[in-house]
């Protein structure tokens, strides 16, 4: 029996949305489980994901990676999904999002970039539980995808332990709008919540420049996941000029144009 399945790359956050927000972008990871001899590389996460539904032994994984890794586009994520919906089918189990992701949340850690990950779209995520509130966003969203990596360790190791009450009040009231953008498809509402004070000034120089001089038809600008790439997020009518111009300033090899995806993981036709 052969099983092909694929997951997206996510970007999360989004902001005020620290933990809790995420968006399933149409680029793409694969993996095909076969049968086969030898013994499976066990400290793969995909290989783990798929281990807690269905045996290993007598299968051959192998995965195809097109989601740049440490960058924060939720590439550790997909691969834990695509291990997880993998399992399921050969277990012959409902690859249900939740119930996966409360399977593999702690292989990941982050139930934002699973969640989104395995439901696709616009995903909250508290409590192991998803709330897949939109299929897009009320915007385009560009990519600035430097060559360097980030490790989420060391990227929340930059966080403070303690915040000011206005930073906390500030950072509350956006994620409220950012609900209510993402759940109304509101361009001016989100627009006005794409802001954070609460981990993205202490992660992101980048980000800081960046939101400096946001181009002309841009609605704001967020770290995706720990970074180091930052989204930024453009009106649908002007998303190509604002593209042109990112990639004049950073170069065109850095400035990624995403597609939201409906999908989450899930099988490939074979």
């Amino acid at each position: 029996m052969t099983i092909r399945v694929r997951a997206p790359a996510t970007t999360a956050n989004l902001g005020p949305g620290f933990d809790c927000a995420a968006v399933a972008l149409d680029l793409w990871n694969e993996l095909e489980v076969s049968d086969g001899d030898g013994a499976p590389d066990e400290s793969h996460l995909g290989i783990q994901a798929f281990g807690r539904l269905a045996p290993t032994a007598g299968r051959r994984f192998e995965f195809v990676d097109r989601i740049p890794r440490e960058r924060g586009l939720g590439s550790s994520a997909a691969v834990v999904a695509l291990g997880l919906v993998a399992g399921a089918l050969a277990a012959g189990v409902d690859p249900d999002p939740e119930l996966l992701l409360v399977t593999g949340l702690d292989l990941e850690g982050h139930g934002d970039n699973l969640a989104a990950a395995l439901a696709g779209g616009v995903c909250l995520t508290w409590e192991n539980r998803i709330a897949r509130v939109a299929d897009d966003v009320p915007a385009v969203a560009i990519g600035i995808v430097p060559e360097t990596r980030v490790l989420t360790a060391e990227s929340r190791a930059a966080l403070p332990e303690q915040v000011t009450h206005g930073d906390a009040a500030f950072t509350a009231g956006r994620a409220a709008l950012l609900g209510a953008a993402l759940a109304s498809g509101s361009e001016e509402l989100f627009a006005a919540a794409l802001d954070d004070r609460l981990h993205e000034p202490y992660r992101s120089t980048l980000l800081t420049d960046v939101r400096r001089a946001l181009p002309d038809g841009a609605l704001g600008a967020t770290l995706s996941g720990s970074g180091p790439t930052v989204i930024v997020w453009a009106r649908r009518s002007a998303a190509h000029d604002c593209a042109s111009a990112l990639e004049q300033r950073f170069g065109a090899e850095q400035v990624v144009s995403f597609a939201v995806s409906r999908l989450g993981a899930g099988p490939v036709s074979l």
